[in-house]
């Protein structure tokens, strides 16, 4: 499984700490798949995060449609963004994560 990778990687910690960013959201479920983990909320799909050579990647599933005023996000899929690091920012995947939240669970 793909977190099991996840766990050995040098980018181990730095993976959890997004993984603890992400889950401090109530609503977030998280999904351990043979690829990838996923989060979700009741009304669909957030993101999925794994750990790469250089870092982590957030893919968020509706990145298009996110405000990104410091352009961290990349990607040229019709939706989804990917915001990929070597250093988390804690703000910036709270902000992107809570803008998923509100386009699927509108407050």
């Amino acid at each position: 499984m793909q977190y099991e990778k996840d766990m050995v990687s040098p980018y181990k910690d730095l993976f959890l700490a997004a993984r603890e960013v992400i889950l401090a959201f109530d609503v977030i479920e998280e999904t351990q798949k043979e690829r990838i983990t996923t989060y979700g909320v009741p009304g669909g799909g957030i993101c999925h995060m794994r750990t790469t050579k250089t870092g982590v990647d957030v893919g968020l599933l509706k990145g298009t449609l996110l405000q990104d005023s410091g352009n961290h996000l990349t990607g040229k899929s019709k939706k989804m963004r990917v915001y990929s690091f070597n250093a988390l920012d804690r703000d910036i995947l709270s902000d992107y994560i809570g803008q998923s939240i509100d386009l699927l669970i509108p407050a």
